[in-house]
């Protein structure tokens, strides 16, 4: 009977053993693949935001160009009378919904919005620069 005891704790024990060194490394893999997951995420969000930054710069880099059409055309409409002033009005204000939309895209950068939401504003901007650029070939 003592033989017995004995035999049953010495397999209790080393169940006990085993379980807990399971256990151990179970923890251990779940840690590291939270970590990796943490890793990964905010190393695919600085590529993305990168790029992002990038086409901020294009947008404005487009307005600036736009821009400086309207400015050079400004004068011609100015001399015209009311109604080619109000005409170039009409399209310059197009052009200040579009550096409206670029600095909602800078704003959204800066202060670290989603990436998706990020994306819908880009291309909400150039959707609005594109108005802009066929206002001024309106003119």
């Amino acid at each position: 009977m003592r033989k017995s005891r004995l035999s049953l704790f010495k397999s209790t024990s080393m169940m006990i053993s085993v379980v807990g060194i399971i256990m151990i490394i179970s923890t251990i893999i779940v840690v590291a693949y939270v970590g990796f997951s943490i890793v990964n995420e905010s190393i695919t969000d600085g590529i993305s935001s990168g790029n992002q930054y990038d086409q901020l710069a294009e947008l404005k880099s487009q307005y600036s160009e736009l821009e400086g059409k309207f400015e050079s055309i400004k004068s011609t409409y100015y001399e015209g009378g009311p109604s080619s002033i109000e005409k170039y009005n009409n399209a310059k204000l197009q052009l200040t919904k579009a550096k409206s939309a670029i600095d909602n895209v800078q704003s959204a950068l800066e202060a670290g919005k989603p990436s998706n939401e990020v994306d819908s504003r880009i291309e909400f901007a150039k959707e609005k620069l594109q108005a802009a650029r066929v206002a001024y070939e309106n003119l």
